[in-house]
């Protein structure tokens, strides 16, 4: 794990005791999008960066659930939330940059609201296609203020700047099948599929 990425973890551990409490925004400015990305997700499923678990209650019955952090504190978080509402799912540590799954394991990948503060998006996305199988489903959320005037020249002079998922995305070569833009255009929803 690289000193960023070490960085981001310890960030998230600090943050997982009180994470739940400041989430509750989230609910209003992404309205049913937990139930887009979750409720069409089928067969194995990869949460990746499944935080405190704010996604369980919006999985279909019978689906096959992994949830992946990086932080153990919010998995921990994540492991009650489920013995609470009743969902069976594994729960594993593990760096989204290097996920510890082998390649077409999943049916569908989720990832919500993750992608913006992991180190290097483009090694997340490509890890994310290399463990669903071809023809999976990838849903995924994120805010995208950092692509607007005047942030996005304070975005271009970081050593790594962030991008759209939507360009990522597809440069790694998924099929789009949506792309919504929410929230007065600060969120991408996309739902793509891995080509056959």
């Amino acid at each position: 794990m690289d000193e960023r990425t070490t960085r981001v973890r310890s960030d998230w551990d600090r943050m997982a005791a009180g994470y739940d409490r400041g989430a509750g925004p989230d609910r209003w400015v992404l309205g049913r999008t937990r139930a887009v990305l979750c409720g069409g997700a089928r067969g194995r499923v990869l949460e990746v960066a499944v935080g405190t678990g704010h996604d369980l209650a919006y999985y279909p019955p019978g689906t096959d659930l992994t949830g992946v952090d990086l932080s153990p504190g919010m998995l921990s978080r994540a492991r009650a939330r489920a013995e609470a509402v009743g969902i069976e799912a594994a729960f594993v540590e593990g760096d989204a940059q290097d996920l510890p799954f082998g390649d077409g394991e999943f049916d569908s990948v989720v990832c919500a609201l993750a992608l913006c503060t992991i180190p290097d998006q483009r090694a997340a996305v490509s890890e994310m296609w290399r463990v669903l199988r071809p023809g999976g489903r990838l849903a995924l959320v994120d805010h995208i203020e950092y692509t607007r005037w005047p942030l996005r020249g304070r975005e271009r002079r970081k050593a790594r700047p962030r991008r759209r998922p939507l360009d990522i995305v597809s440069e790694i070569g998924f099929q789009i099948d949506r792309h919504d833009r929410l929230a007065l255009g600060f969120f991408d929803r996309i739902v793509a599929r891995r080509p056959v």
